[in-house]
């Protein structure tokens, strides 16, 4: 099974950019489709963008379409959030996840990262 590990949180002033990375490993990375959700305080966890196994089809969360980029590097078993014109209600955690069925099948995804932290200042 694939393991997950994130990395590129941190703090950043509203309108600032952060780009976070996850790295796989374990198995065949091109099995996976891969997303990104995110668990703000006080709030259940959302899916923030999806990418299928070929990086051919995304998804993004209405919130943040035409801000977040998502995609995967799968030479180096990576998926990418590039995320710009970040805001206040952006701050959570962040995690990475690996599904073996489809990118957009939200409630597929069982393979998880330890998560990242995201604060966005005022």
């Amino acid at each position: 099974q694939v393991q997950l590990v994130e990395s590129g949180g941190g703090l950043v002033q509203a309108g600032g950019s952060l780009r976070l990375s996850c790295a796989a490993s374990g198995d065949t990375f091109t099995r996976y489709a891969m997303g990104w959700f995110r668990r703000a305080p006080g709030k259940e966890r959302e899916i923030v963008s999806a990418i299928s196994w070929s990086g051919m089809s995304t998804y993004y969360a209405d919130s943040v379409k035409g801000r977040f980029t998502i995609s995967r590097d799968n030479g180096k078993n990576a998926v990418y959030l590039q995320m710009n014109s970040l805001k206040p209600e952006d701050t959570a955690i962040y995690y990475c996840a690996a599904s073996r069925g489809r990118y957009d099948a939200f409630g597929d995804y069982d393979y998880w990262g330890q998560g990242t932290q995201v604060t966005v200042s005022p």
